[in-house]
């Protein structure tokens, strides 16, 4: 292992990716049962604008306009072994829950947590104490166990007579793309990462003609499957076309996954939680065993996620009989997307 590696982990693995889907499963709910009742600033939600699994979150806080309830505390781009760090924050911690690690908030409840620190995580502010990193749960839980505190016009994410539709999709979703991608790049041998390639584009193409025909994944309006599959897309082209050798095609190079992204991207809540610089430092600059140099790729084009796409054809209304979220608070922008003379 080189000195970089043992700074920042190891992640490919021998034969084929396996992912650790074991979480923390406590849940926050109207009724607490699980000890954590639903309460407007009593909970901080921990998460990274580079990870795609805590990006599903943001967007879901964005879309629901649980801003005022629930805090947001982010990590920045990289990490170690250990843990996420707040190093975005002044003196390198996080101004409400005073820790510098995320780490502190899973040993202050799991003194021996023996599994990896990850984002998103949403912390019991009063005692310090994470409460959740169950992320798949976490969204869903926003929209059905937080609905007081949803804003005027908040749309349906997860509507009852749509959810064994979305829940079916959403499982397609995970096990071919979202970590289909990770299959890719941490494969540690020729045959799995061809197994793990096939797979992918094979779901791609599946999605591809799902989408042909349709605005969004499930019914006629952004629901939680289109938030699961987007923060996948968003990253397809900067990190895992070229990082994890996702290169039969770019995202740019499949017109219908490439039109459908840029509808979310310039709907409000989904474009404006991403940022491209972030995204791009966390891949290249931590995984080491796959990126020795740490060197960040000056592209690709970005401006292009503002170009037209054309999917209203197709109808669907994205908010259903709701409306856009405002613009995000001004500590919780994003960077821009470069325009073309900027990137030259």
């Amino acid at each position: 292992m080189t000195e970089s590696d043992a700074e920042n982990g190891s992640y490919v693995e021998p034969g084929e990716f396996k992912r650790d889907t074991n979480y923390i499963t406590t849940r926050i709910t109207r009724d607490g049962r699980d000890g954590y009742p639903v309460e407007a600033g009593r909970y901080r939600l921990v998460a990274a604008r580079a990870c795609p699994w805590a990006n599903r979150t943001l967007i879901v806080r964005r879309l629901l306009g649980l801003e005022d309830a629930l805090s947001l505390g982010l990590c920045g781009p990289t990490h170690d072994k250990l843990s996420w760090t707040f190093d975005l924050d002044p003196g390198g911690v996080d101004p409400v829950l005073g820790i510098p690690r995320l780490r502190d908030a899973y040993l202050a409840r799991f003194p021996e947590y023996p599994r990896g620190i990850t984002v998103p995580a949403i912390v019991d502010v009063p005692t310090g104490q994470v409460v959740t990193n169950d992320y798949a749960r976490i969204t869903l839980d926003f929209s059905t166990e937080w609905v007081e505190f949803h804003r005027p016009g908040a749309p349906q994410l997860y509507p009852e007579p749509l959810r064994a539709e979305i829940d079916k999709v959403d499982e397609q979703v995970f096990h071919e793309v979202n970590n289909g991608v990770y299959r890719c790049g941490f494969a540690g041998s020729q045959e799995a990462y061809d197994a793990a390639y096939d797979r992918l584009f094979r779901a791609l193409d599946w999605l591809t003609d799902r989408l042909s025909t349709q605005r969004y994944l499930v019914g006629d309006t952004i629901t939680e499957a289109d938030v699961r599959l987007f923060t996948t897309l968003a990253r397809f082209d900067p990190v895992y076309h070229g990082h994890f050798k996702c290169n039969r095609s770019k995202l740019a190079e499949m017109p219908v996954l490439w039109d459908y992204a840029r509808d979310l991207f310039q709907t409000p809540g989904f474009g404006d939680t991403i940022d491209f610089g972030q995204i791009k430092t966390h891949y290249y600059a931590v995984h080491r065993d796959i990126n020795p140099t740490g060197v960040i790729p000056k592209g690709p084009d970005l401006a292009n996620w503002l170009t037209p796409h054309d999917r209203a054809k197709l109808g669907g209304r994205p908010f259903g009989d709701g409306t856009p979220p405002p613009p995000p608070v001004p500590a919780e922008q994003v960077p821009p997307v470069p325009t073309d003379a900027e990137q030259e």
